[in-house]
């Protein structure tokens, strides 16, 4: 009997460990200090989340511990995404009231994930800033970040802008985020335009292979739809032309 009841707790704890699971789509997501559910949302169903500061506190004092980390959802039955195309529709909203006056929306894509959650590189939105009058605040529009040990604080003190960028995006709208992923490097479109409107040349992080997560961050409520993920071989880069320092 003791041993049952043991064993019982140890499964409890597994449980309340790894997360809830959500249907979504024909796609199954695990919960990771966010919450979730499939709601009707403009007319469709879709998947909302919100980063669970129950689980995972958040510190203003302590942003580079406690933002950019384990707070998403990962698709499951996907471990090996190496090289290819993430897509995604996401639609994202700040709370009202909002627990942090620095809101802007934060709302992206995870990818080479590791099973212990150890790793992964990382392109995300701060809609909020996307249309603003002050071109400053654009070009934070988009963030890359590879964890644990390249998070935006870092990148932004060791290399100013050149992990962030603009984007023509805006909070309480539709939009379509394509990533596409080719062994070093990662671009990013928006709304299916033609050119990307973000590229990361060279990425910092050491995982090389993994899942995909949906993320949010705090005071963002965050709504998915049509996540697609398109793996191919690692194409050879083609020959760009040189442009000097200007």
């Amino acid at each position: 009997m003791k041993k049952y009841i043991l064993y019982s707790l140890l499964c409890l704890f597994t449980i309340e460990s790894f997360g809830q699971n959500l249907q979504f789509d024909k796609q199954t997501f695990q919960l990771f200090n966010v919450t979730g559910e499939i709601i009707k949302f403009q007319g469709e169903k879709v998947l909302k989340l919100e980063r669970d500061l129950k689980a995972f506190p958040f510190d203003i004092n302590r942003l580079e511990a406690t933002v950019d980390d384990v707070h998403y959802a990962r698709l499951l039955n996907l471990d090996d995404f190496e090289n290819g195309t993430i897509e995604v529709k996401m639609y994202s909203q700040i709370q009202n009231p909002s627990p942090f006056a620095g809101a802007a929306g934060f709302i992206g894509l995870y990818y080479r994930i590791q099973e212990d959650n150890s790793a992964w590189e990382s392109i995300y939105l701060r809609p909020k800033v996307g249309r603003a009058d002050n071109q400053l605040y654009r070009n934070h529009t988009v963030q890359y970040f590879a964890y644990p040990n390249a998070k935006f604080d870092t990148l932004r003190k060791i290399a100013p802008f050149k992990y962030e960028g603009p984007a023509p995006v805006a909070l309480n709208e539709w939009i379509k985020m394509r990533i596409e992923v080719n062994g070093e490097s990662a671009e990013m479109f928006i709304n299916d335009l033609k050119y990307s409107s973000f590229i990361v040349d060279k990425m910092l992080g050491k995982s090389k292979k993994g899942s995909i997560g949906l993320y949010v961050d705090i005071a963002t409520t965050g709504y998915f739809k049509d996540l697609k993920v398109t793996k191919i071989a690692l194409k050879a880069k083609k020959v760009s032309e040189k442009v000097n320092d200007i």
